[in-house]
């Protein structure tokens, strides 16, 4: 099989399959065909036996039977005995030498060696004369007749029903994989010279093989984008994790002391967990940004308390930007309500702020800000670190891309996915987020949404029941 073409091995695998399936459904077919016929023969038995009695009657002292018994059923033999299962009337067939116990009302399968029959009794009393049975006989021979006659049809039409289907599989088969070969040159190429700017380029065409070479088309366009940022994925993964990470590392030395309390060893455990679930949870969210590119990123909307979401980021953040002698100033207006995804806007919060973090100047201050006029909610996360030049600006928010690596190694690695979340996060919202910044002087990343907006995203969130996909 290893040798075979693909045409021959799915023309043969082709044929072989839809053998089985006529050899099934026609296996199918006859054993329905056979049950029903049994079925019937044994209904018509029962039928011409009851119907016997019709035909008995006994005046005088005797008993009569009309001539029409041994008519009433084609092929079925009727014979009448009494109590004492003494024939009385009725024709018994020669080949029949079985049952000699009379049954009550059960249909009885007697083979005599070279026919198989059934036989069916019932009793039923004559006024005036008491009980008498009648037999009925039939031969199950009549019945196979037919399915015989079917079963012989079939396997003389088998084998050319199976030559119909190979021939014709195998004329469409060579047809629909013709155009495989420049597919094959095409893939050959890109193998041997590594250049994946090659594509197959078919031309036009809706069948599968057109659509799969355009599949393999735009398949090449995406491998050759992945293949230029597979570098970046281990530090993406880093910049994700390392926060929680680190949290957990020193919570757990921190336990382990000698001289901590049980009570601080409970509290260390308790913020394990949450950093955990949190890390549980970035893991997901490494997943958005693709999920988001497809149209299949759902944002789960609740109304929420900005500004005390903004207090907890801050608070999180403050033990890692003291570590860089960084000072956090907060101007948060109180009571900031807003119609959001609650895991995402901390997402927004946690990636500005350890941006600024990471490029802040040690010793230096980190400005975060929250406002709203009524109309519209502003918020903003300012450093005086070493800012960004003025050509980089646009290029902050593509994947992957980094202004300066190496201020991000180390403890605050990052992977250049941060800010490229913060603005599909703030966009996906009905928000828009721009940058100021001067090198060696800081930067500010000023985001904001109308409340205009919001009422529009709440409305449509009512309609969707909780959920807008994006």
């Amino acid at each position: 099989m290893k040798n075979l073409s693909i045409k021959l091995k799915i023309t043969l695998w082709y044929t072989l399959f839809m053998t089985l399936l006529v050899i099934g459904i026609l296996w199918l077919l006859l054993y329905i065909s056979n049950s029903r016929l049994l079925s019937n023969a044994r209904l018509r038995l029962k039928d011409t036996v009851t119907r016997s009695f019709h035909e008995i009657d006994y005046e005088d002292g005797v008993l009569e039977f009309d001539n029409d018994i041994n008519f009433l059923g084609e092929g079925i033999y009727i014979s009448v005995y009494d109590t004492g299962g003494k024939l009385l009337y009725g024709r018994i067939p020669s080949l029949f030498n079985g049952a000699p116990v009379l049954v009550m009302d059960e249909i009885q399968q007697v083979d005599s060696g070279q026919t198989l029959w059934y036989v069916y009794d019932y009793c039923q009393k004559i006024e005036g004369y008491g009980n008498l049975w009648v037999r009925g006989i039939a031969s199950q021979t009549q019945t196979d007749a037919a399915l015989a006659t079917v079963v012989r049809l079939a396997l003389v039409f088998l084998p050319f029903f199976v030559l119909c289907i190979a021939a014709g599989g195998y004329f469409i088969i060579r047809r629909t994989l013709a155009p495989l070969a420049a597919m094959t040159d095409t893939a050959r190429k890109i193998s041997e010279g590594s250049d994946l700017s090659r594509r197959i380029r078919l031309g036009a065409g809706k069948d599968e093989v057109h659509k799969m070479a355009h599949t393999f088309d735009r398949m090449m366009d995406k491998l050759e984008e992945s293949f230029e940022n597979e570098k970046q994925f281990t530090s993406d993964v880093s910049h994700e994790l390392r926060t929680p990470v680190t949290v957990i590392l020193s919570q757990c030395e921190y336990a382990l002391q000698e001289d901590t309390s049980p009570s601080e060893v409970q509290d260390c455990v308790r913020t394990i967990a949450g950093q955990s679930r949190k890390m549980s949870s970035l893991i997901s969210q490494l997943l958005t940004l693709a999920r988001a590119d497809k149209g299949t990123q759902k944002l789960h909307y609740e109304l929420l308390n900005l500004s005390e979401l903004a207090e907890i980021t801050v608070e999180e953040q403050k033990s890692i930007a003291a570590a860089k002698g960084i000072t956090l100033e907060t101007h948060i207006q109180p009571d900031i309500l807003f119609r959001g995804d609650e895991t995402m806007m901390m997402r927004l919060f946690i990636n500005l702020l350890s941006n600024s973090i990471t490029y802040g100047r040690e010793n230096g201050t980190t400005r975060i800000t929250l406002t709203s006029d009524g109309s519209r909610i502003t918020g903003s996360v300012s450093d005086n670190g070493i800012g960004i030049e003025k050509d980089k600006l646009d290029k902050i928010w593509k994947r992957f891309y980094q202004v300066n690596p190496a201020r991000s190694s180390g403890e605050r690695e990052g992977a250049g996915l941060g800010l490229p979340m913060v603005k599909w996060i703030t966009e996906a919202h009905g928000g828009t987020i721009r940058v100021e910044s001067t090198p060696g002087e800081g930067s500010a990343f000023t985001f904001s949404w109308e409340t205009a907006l919001q009422e529009g995203v709440r409305g449509s969130i009512m309609k969707g029941q909780g959920e807008t996909p994006i």
